[in-house]
């Protein structure tokens, strides 16, 4: 009988471990991602600044580009996502973020800013790549 006791209170508190784990885990995910050695505050001035420089011409807009990449990689390598490289951190930040895949795009428009210096970017080119960085930046709560 004492076995029976036992054995039901210890699955009674795994089951409500379990539970308050899931429900830390949902608190977490709407309180915003967890950052290391990054604010929010940082993110957002980061921001301000990459889209006064998308104002500057066709130069201003590259560099935009370059920034807005840069500013997703510091927030995910403060978000502690695992990879070498961006693209690596947005594989794995892409499963536990669905909804931030479309940076893809943005991040190889980047990748032929960086690697072709006579690449041209148009202005709604830039716009559309820097407001995609944005989303990806707001889904995964850091802005």
């Amino acid at each position: 009988m004492n076995g029976i006791l036992i054995a039901v209170i210890l699955l009674i508190l795994i089951i409500l471990l379990g539970v308050g784990a899931h429900f830390v885990d949902r608190i977490r995910r709407l309180a915003g991602s967890e950052m290391f050695g990054l604010t929010r505050e940082e993110v957002r001035s980061r921001w301000q600044q990459i889209e006064q420089s998308s104002k500057q011409g066709a130069m201003g807009a590259k560099l935009a580009v370059l920034e807005a990449d840069n500013l997703l990689d510091t927030a995910l390598k403060s978000m502690t996502m695992p990879g070498n490289t961006l693209g690596e951190r947005l594989k794995v930040a892409s499963a536990r973020f669905p909804e931030i895949r479309s940076v893809w795009w943005a991040h190889k428009l980047r990748n032929q800013i960086a690697h072709d210096s006579s690449f041209h970017i148009g202005t709604r080119q830039a716009e559309k790549a820097l407001k995609e960085f944005e989303r990806a930046l707001k889904k995964l709560g850091v802005m």
